[in-house]
């Protein structure tokens, strides 16, 4: 995607304030709940989405048993990043990953494991005070894409994107942004922030969320750490979106 979408890096050196990281992960708090006994909407009917699967695009693979996500690949963006689990602040919110970890993933502990029935979620910074984050590109992600999540267990899960979206954060619907489209379908959400850069508000005007599938999946070479836009870099706090 181009364009209102594509997110931009800090440059000038302007701050994210936490208010942008709540707005995001409210969303995913919400939808969360559904999990613990909230009744989901149904996802079929959702409007403005499809339970069809998109035409040219490989069949969903059954889903797998259950492990944790160590490590997430997309190639045609240049990411390989590590993934560590993320929990639920005192005030019910997910965890973003530290300010520090720019180049980490995040995935949220309490929902579906990735390769398994359900969406899983997993949030990224965008750019930080200095230089872009890892999810930086994730907006010009495009459908028939492939992500591909090493697992604790030696698996790759292989997904296939069919949908990137950018949900303007005034009108955002988390059920239509994160929650499963086909029951019983292993289905994946890659979400950072996106749409542009509001420097009164100091922070950004939308969520990009890339949409994926399970399609597939393979023997890893083993769980190692992997090396994301700003792995490892010391980025102060406060400073990400």
């Amino acid at each position: 995607m181009t364009g209102s979408g594509e997110p931009k890096s800090s440059g000038g050196g302007r701050l994210l304030t936490f208010a942008a990281w709540s707005v995001l992960v409210l969303g995913l708090w919400l939808w969360g709940r559904e999990i613990t006994g909230v009744p989901p909407s149904p996802s079929a009917g959702m409007a403005g989405e499809s339970a069809i699967p998109v035409p040219g695009l490989p069949a969903a693979h059954a889903p797998l048993a259950a492990s944790v996500p160590a490590r997430v690949d997309v190639p045609s963006l240049g990411i390989r990043a590590p993934v560590i689990s993320r929990g639920l602040d005192a005030r019910g919110a997910i965890e973003p990953p530290p300010f520090e970890l720019s180049g980490t993933v995040g995935w949220w502990g309490g929902g579906a494991k990735p390769g398994e029935a359900g969406a899983a979620l997993m949030v990224g910074h965008v750019d930080t005070v200095s230089k872009p984050a890892v999810f930086f590109g994730l907006s010009s992600a495009q459908p028939g894409g492939k992500v591909r999540v090493l697992r604790t267990d030696g698996s790759v899960a292989e997904f296939t994107i069919d949908d990137v979206r950018v949900y303007e954060r005034a009108r955002f619907d988390a059920h239509r942004a994160y929650g499963p489209r086909i029951a019983g379908r292993a289905e994946l959400r890659l979400v950072t922030c996106g749409g542009t850069y509001d420097k009164a508000a100091k922070e950004y005007t939308a969520n990009v969320v890339v949409s994926a599938y399970l399609t597939g999946m393979s023997a890893g070479a083993g769980v190692g750490a992997g090396t994301g836009a700003g792995a490892g870099a010391g980025v102060r706090p406060g400073a990400a979106a």
